[in-house]
């Protein structure tokens, strides 16, 4: 499916925390990894407050230090394993499946670009049945705990007809706006995954509660 109406806003959703709602996932993995190395689990509000990317940092608010490689690939193994062993009770957030379809029978655009692994991300979208309505999805190529904004470079430069000024990044997480900033598009931060509500705040975009509030107004915001 191409693109449709180079004048119309197009969409580019995030993930995990944002159409999937797997932050409890999140939340047993990360706690996982952190017994790894003798940290004390942590609570989904303490998590939410604390929470930045590149993930070695993250690990740094609550270590007190970077984690070592060798810490840092146990911790990274354990977390994937311990998440994908969660994962498979995550369903998608309320509501996203009917609006991904209004969407793009309203013959709009959309995508998905995320930092889950690609090969993981393809069958777990096609699994929950919305590939359909993407015109491209994407996922992390290379070594995780990175930043999404090179990601998003090449994400953008491979959908014809689509130009960063008409496109709005929704996601749930600091790095999304960041990473929209970078490529000089705008951004929806949602309130349901990663971070509180005031760590989104101080990413200077609008955040919302739901992802129809987020897709409204996107709309709103290249009109």
């Amino acid at each position: 499916m191409g693109t449709s109406g180079n004048q119309r806003v197009h969409l580019v959703w995030d993930w995990n925390g944002t159409l999937l709602d797997d932050i409890d996932a999140v939340i047993a993995a990360t706690n996982a990894a952190f017994t790894e190395i003798g940290l004390s689990a942590i609570t989904l509000e303490q998590y939410r407050e604390t929470y930045c990317v590149p993930i070695p940092r993250f690990y740094e608010r609550l270590l007190g230090r970077l984690p070592t490689d060798a810490e840092w690939e146990r911790m990274d193994g354990v977390f994937q394993d311990r998440y994908a062993e969660h994962r498979v009770v995550c369903g998608l957030t309320a509501g996203a499946e009917e609006l991904l379809a209004r969407w793009r029978l309203a013959g709009r655009s959309q995508s998905l670009l995320s930092m889950h692994g690609h090969e993981q991300l393809l069958p777990l979208v096609r699994g929950y049945g919305i590939d359909r309505h993407f015109i491209r999805v994407e996922g992390r190529t290379g070594p995780s705990g990175g930043s999404k904004a090179e990601h998003m470079v090449r994400h953008l430069a491979a959908l014809d007809g689509v130009s960063p000024e008409r496109t709005v990044v929704i996601g749930d997480a600091v790095d999304d706006a960041v990473a929209a900033a970078y490529v000089g598009a705008r951004a929806v931060l949602y309130t349901g995954g990663s971070h509180s509500r005031t760590s989104l705040e101080t990413a200077g975009v609008p955040v919302v509660d739901s992802l129809a509030e987020a897709a409204a107004l996107a709309e709103r915001m290249t009109a």
